[in-house]
């Protein structure tokens, strides 16, 4: 039923309600309160005893601001029929127009004598509204998030005008035998109670109860898009015998690292298998994960498929593309370097070579996406920065065949978001750098310290390293000016600081090959500062740079710090980050102060999902992770992996949800997560 329809709100207050994405009386259910308050039942000003915690009702009789006071205070006496009262609320002069005289307020707290007086001391209050001027459960439960147009009172109103008659027609999920098990009480009570809870243990469980619905939908159709991976698609196997293995590792001039070689036995085991791959390889900055995936192309080619490497973008394509090139040096391994700029007939000649099976690795950017580029036999996708693409794009690359399915990422990912996000793949984890990595030196920089900062710099250019600067925007803002621009900052650089090195400049909106030609010029050491933007965030490799630069670090999160730090650091040579910036902001300093003790990513991508959750690490969004109304994978952890084993246990009793006693969690999983993980082929 619309809400527009229900007592109290009509075609107006049903637009301010659809704003928040409130269409029908289950979105209204489900449209929870931000906090609670728990009010005990009037009593009288008469009857109240000191060290008592009251609720009273009263008529304001007189209020007196006291602003000279060394704490300041706000006084109200308040009456009602047996007595009168005093409230103080200490630095309370932000509340004068809230308590005028002769309003009616109730007021909550703990009550005591002051000078023989009864006094309640900054209690929380609200003012009665003349409509309802006996109507204390409205202030008492939730409080819900609102608008101008649309109060937190109006719209506990609304919703507890509707809760008694459809509480009893909200299904159960589970038997009463789970939800003793699990300690879980009813879906009728948990509703009923997160709106209006008697007291806060009921508040608690109903919490529970909600949150655990959602983590486990959410779970339950990881679960469903896993088993249809695994049941009714069917890869190439790739065998890989010992001379393949040989043959594979004499490509790579260096031995691999135990954490490299048990990704590969990973890796190697899913590929053999006719069921697809759908491994997750996620490592820190300068781990190594190029080489391991490598690896696997190469056990496809020679398997006889063809391999699709995607990149998010040209600069990222174009460095594996060298990286390749380097270790396939003098191989019959045919590979090519497809982006968006190919056209024309050799455009044509290439999409013909790729349709014939003559290319084995196809290296690109979303470009591969392109309905024209077909292959002869897909043996293997690998995307690279998985969190950059879309989950239908993911899928998109399947759309001729299934070939087993590698995503990579140099984000290190919690554990509690590679359970959700990524809950569909089996993951691998490179923890290790390989030897003969240089310490990486961080410093947060403030305005008095710049001049020192760059004349250590000028030392290190002079000694033949290289340096990046980032900064988060390539033109200034005219209207504010606040943040310092590439563009600008070039201009400064190369003329004023350092006007003997070679200074240039590189950005999104530059032509591609002249993007191409600016890396590559600085790869050979002929650029001595790389003045950029974020677009050397991921996928550049030049070990000489051992500088690196970040202006306007408050404006970065932790991830993409890490990401930015991960450019330098690549030979043996020490290594230093400096990161400029000026803030007030706690949660920026916080970023800053633990960039300066930790080189760990894990530890610090933990850090970044309690500072800003996953929707700012990641777009949730392109990740396929649905928004949460009620639960947190950070704060119920231990829900969410409770949830997780039981979803997938159903899944695997009931690989589609067919029996019939899972009809309702089935209608509920795809009403409520059905289109942001694609689950329409299960309706």
């Amino acid at each position: 039923m619309p809400v527009q329809f229900l007592k109290g709100v009509g075609p107006a207050r049903a637009e301010t309600f659809a704003q928040w994405s409130v269409e029908t009386v289950g979105d209204l259910l489900e449209y929870f309160p931000r906090d609670w308050n728990f009010v005990p039942e009037p009593t009288k000003i008469g009857y109240v005893k000191p060290n008592q915690t009251v609720s009273l009702i009263g008529l304001v009789e007189s209020i007196d601001y006291q602003g000279y006071r060394r704490r300041p205070l706000l006084e109200a006496f308040v009456s009602d029929d047996t007595g009168m009262c005093r409230i103080v609320w200490f630095h309370g002069g932000y509340l004068r127009n809230q308590l005028e005289p002769g309003r009616v307020i109730v007021a909550s707290g703990k009550a005591t004598l002051y000078k023989h007086q009864l006094q309640l001391t900054n209690p929380k209050f609200f003012v009665l509204d003349e409509e309802h001027p006996e109507s204390v459960e409205y202030f008492s439960g939730g409080i819900y998030p609102a608008s101008n147009r649309l109060s937190s009172r109006q719209i506990k109103r609304i919703i507890t005008s509707v809760l008694d008659s459809v509480t009893d027609l909200i299904p159960e999920f589970y038997d009463k035998d789970f939800l003793k098990k699990a300690e879980l009480i009813s879906r009728k009570d948990a509703f009923a109670w997160i709106h209006n809870p008697p007291d806060e243990e009921k508040l608690a469980q109903a919490k529970r109860r909600l949150k655990y619905d959602e983590l486990f939908l959410m779970q339950l159709g990881l679960a469903l898009r896993r088993y249809k991976v695994q049941h009714f698609s069917e890869a190439p196997p790739c065998v890989c015998t010992d001379e393949i293995d040989s043959r594979i590792r004499k490509r790579f001039p260096f031995l691999l690292t135990e954490d490299q070689d048990a990704s590969i036995s990973e890796i190697v085991a899913d590929m053999e298998k006719s069921e697809p791959m759908n491994r997750l390889l996620q490592g820190d900055v300068g781990s190594g994960k190029t080489v391991v995936a490598l690896y696997a192309a190469l056990l496809a080619v020679a398997n006889k498929m063809q391999v699709a490497i995607m990149a998010p973008t040209e600069i990222l394509a174009g460095q594996h593309f060298l990286s390749i090139e380097r270790y396939l040096k003098n191989s019959h391994v045919k590979r090519l370097l497809i982006t968006g700029g190919l056209t024309g007939t050799k455009r044509s000649e290439t999409l013909k070579a790729i349709r014939s099976g003559e290319i084995d690795i196809v290296v690109g950017t979303v470009a591969l996406l392109q309905a024209d580029i077909e292959f002869q036999q897909l043996g293997l996708v690998i995307i690279d920065e998985q969190h950059k693409f879309g989950v239908e794009q993911r899928a998109q690359l399947r759309k001729q065949t299934t070939p087993h399915c590698l995503v990579m990422t140099a984000t290190p990912i919690p554990r509690t978001l590679a359970m959700t996000a990524f809950g569909d793949l089996d993951v691998s984890i490179i923890k290790h750098s390989p030897p003969g990595r240089g310490a990486i030196v961080t410093r947060w920089v403030d305005r008095c310290n710049r001049k020192k900062a760059y004349e250590f710099i000028r030392e290190r250019l002079r000694a033949k390293k290289q340096a990046y600067f980032v900064y988060p925007r390539i033109t200034a803002d005219e209207q504010t000016g606040e943040v310092k621009a590439a563009t600008d900052e070039w201009q400064y650089l190369s003329t004023t600081v350092f006007p003997e090195f070679r200074v240039e400049l590189l950005h999104g909106q530059m032509p591609s090959a002249k993007k191409q030609e600016i890396m590559s010029e600085f790869r050979k050491g002929k650029i001595d500062l790389l003045v950029s933007t974020v677009v050397v965030e991921v996928g550049v490799d030049v070990p000489n740079a051992t500088i690196m630069v970040i202006e306007g670090a408050d404006r970065f999160g932790l991830a993409q710090l890490h990401q930015l730090r991960g450019r330098i650091g690549r030979s043996e040579a020490k290594s230093y980050c400096f990161l400029f910036a000026e803030t007030d902001n706690e949660i920026a300093k916080s970023r800053l102060e633990i960039m300066t003790r930790s080189n760990d990513g894990f530890e610090l991508a933990e850090h970044d999902l309690r500072l800003r959750g996953p929707g700012e690490m990641f777009s949730t969004r392109q990740h396929g992770l649905p928004d949460l109304k009620i639960a947190s994978i950070v704060d119920d952890f231990e829900l969410l992996v409770m949830a997780r084993r039981n979803a997938f246990e159903m899944v695997s009793s009931d690989p589609m949800l067919t029996k019939s006693e899972r009809t309702t969690i089935r209608r509920a999983l795809l009403a409520k997560f059905g289109d942001a993980l694609g689950l329409a082929d299960i309706a």
